[in-house]
């Protein structure tokens, strides 16, 4: 997967998996990184998947309709291949928390879903239910933040509170911030989010 690693000031903080939006790629959310914690290192992912050029880290089939198959299979690479960068960069594979922006935060949900250990943490923004009738396993060392729009288009309000709930379920530590806009990044919800990482992980 086409990648870019950077390795940060404080050799002991989270390593910072960055996982973009659709038609974005592997810098997409250094600036973000840089916000919410400069001192880490950071390991920023392109999806492996084009939709009409765009690249993504699964294939959907409509809006908000994901073609599970490929999700499944493409969360199994992402998490093999954060093992094998892991050992290539010489990072700790424990201490992995992810920054996903929709379609990127749908894919860290996943991992969540589908693996105990895969991630230490997450921060989503703008995420949904990645799969239904999966049995999530045991999460309860793992914290997540989400940040949401209320009016958001592209993700029923529905939808993020399901995740939220069944994330909770697994015994995840989540907090949740509700913005007034819609799919937009906000910067409030960026600076929540290195609060939350703040009281997280120093």
């Amino acid at each position: 997967m086409q990648h870019v690693f950077i390795e940060g000031s404080d050799k002991q903080a989270p390593i910072l998996l960055l996982l973009h939006g659709t038609g974005g790629n592997e810098r997409d959310l250094l600036p973000l990184a840089e916000i919410i914690a400069p001192q880490c290192s950071v390991l920023g992912v392109r999806g492996n998947v084009l939709e009409n050029g765009m690249p993504r880290f699964f294939r959907r089939l409509s809006e908000g309709v994901f073609d599970e198959e490929d999700l499944k299979f493409r969360t199994k690479e992402l998490h093999e291949f954060i093992n094998q960068m892991a050992e290539k960069y010489g990072f700790d594979r424990k201490r992995v928390v992810a920054i996903g922006y929709s379609n990127g935060a749908n894919i860290a949900a996943s991992l969540m879903y589908h693996y105990e250990h895969t991630l230490k943490g997450a921060i989503l923004f703008h995420a949904m239910v990645p799969l239904r009738g999966v049995a999530l396993p045991d999460l309860s060392k793992t914290s997540v933040f989400v940040g949401a729009g209320k009016r958001d288009p592209l993700i029923p309000a529905d939808e993020t509170k399901e995740l939220i709930e069944e994330l909770r379920k697994a015994n995840a530590k989540v907090t949740e911030h509700w913005g007034e806009g819609g799919h937009e990044l906000t910067r409030q919800e960026v600076d929540l989010a290195k609060e939350w990482f703040d009281v997280q992980y120093k």
